[in-house]
Parts: C-alpha cells; sequence; structure tokens
C-alpha cells in the first residue's frame, strides 16, 4: 500500500483525513517519521502555510507527503480569521476561546455568510501541486451540537439546518472542505496510479 506523510500534529486532522481516506493509502502521521518539532507556518496565507510545512518535511525527512492547511473566513470579517484561524484567539490555541471570539464581532452583524477553505500542499517525486475545498455556510448565532472541532459548533454550511458539529463524520466529510480537498488529492493519486 502507498505510503504518504501527513505532515500535521492535530489528531483530529489525521482521523477525518484517515477516515475520508480508508483503506487506499496508509497515512504516516509526524511521529511515524520521527518528526517531534513544530512545523513551520509564518507565510501570510492559507497555501503558503501548506506549502512550507509540506516543504519542511521533505527536505528534512526526504519522504513523500502532503500537508494542509484551512481557514475559517467570514465575510463580514474581511476573511478573518483566516490564515489565523487556529489562534484567532491567542496563541493558546483554544478552539472555545477562537469561536467566542467570532460570535463577539459577528454580534448584531446580518451578512453571516461564511466559508471553510483548505489547502492541501502536495510533495510526490520532487514536485509540487495544490488542492484546495471550500464549504460555504453561514455562521449561527451560538453554538450548536458537539462533534467535529473548531469552529464546527458555529457553521452552518449551506443547504443544511444544522452545524458542522451536529452532523456524523461520515456526512461532514462528503461536503466538507477537507473531505472536498482531501477528494481532489485522491482522484489525482488515483490517476498516477491507474
Amino acid at each position: 500500500m502507498n505510503q504518504l506523510v501527513f505532515a500535521t500534529g492535530n489528531p483530529h486532522k489525521i482521523q477525518e483525513v484517515n477516515e475520508i481516506l480508508r483503506d487506499r493509502f496508509h497515512i504516516l502521521s509526524l511521529k511515524d517519521i520521527g518528526c517531534y518539532e513544530e512545523l513551520p507556518e509564518t507565510s501570510p496565507t492559507i497555501e503558503g502555510n501548506a506549502l512550507e510545512k509540506a516543504r519542511f518535511v521533505h527536505q528534512h525527512f526526504g519522504k513523500d507527503c502532503f500537508a494542509e492547511d484551512a481557514g475559517l473566513e467570514v465575510r463580514a470579517l474581511g476573511g478573518e480569521p483566516g490564515v489565523f484561524s487556529a489562534r484567532y484567539a491567542g496563541a493558546g490555541k483554544n478552539a472555545e476561546d477562537n469561536t467566542l471570539k467570532v460570535l463577539q464581532k459577528m454580534d448584531g452583524v446580518a451578512d453571516r455568510r461564511a466559508q471553510f477553505r483548505t489547502v492541501i500542499a502536495l510533495i510526490l517525486n520532487g514536485k509540487e501541486y495544490i488542492f484546495e475545498g471550500i464549504a460555504p455556510g453561514t455562521i449561527r448565532q451560538k453554538p450548536s451540537g458537539t462533534g467535529g472541532f473548531g469552529y464546527d459548533p458555529v457553521f452552518q454550511p449551506g443547504g443544511f439546518e444544522v452545524t458542522f458539529a451536529e452532523m456524523p463524520a461520515f456526512q461532514k466529510n462528503k461536503i466538507s472542505h477537507r473531505g472536498k480537498a482531501v477528494q481532489l488529492l485522491i482522484e489525482f493519486l488515483a490517476g498516477l496510479s491507474g
């Protein structure tokens, strides 16, 4: 089975991607390859951070890998929190604090449109590839649901009456930004082997 390193330290993301990839690829974590350092994320863009993380793993460990970066982009907030989604309320990366900050900034705002965006950077055989997934939706007035992670309790995807946090994982994975980007990655990899 083909092996790929998923350059993330977030166990939620690894679990989500493993559920999507199922048995098609054997995903190695950073720990599996002996990488314990914090990956660089100094780019001002989601794409740049994904590439930066993938390049770090490829250069230091010589492994084919992919990295992703994702963000919640709220239209009324000028695209915030965007690239700062994980640390919007501070360096502690506390999901509840981040969500509360978005809700506070959105207090009284009528335009609730938002989107989750994921960019995956793949380095395979020395070449770089980019895949993007977008999930449009709106920001709820208050959190609802206990599933998922991050901003999922306040994000209601377009065409649904529930938040990401209220959906079963299999349903969220079909329509989520990460699910869409991973699907593009899978189709690309399947095309290479097929």
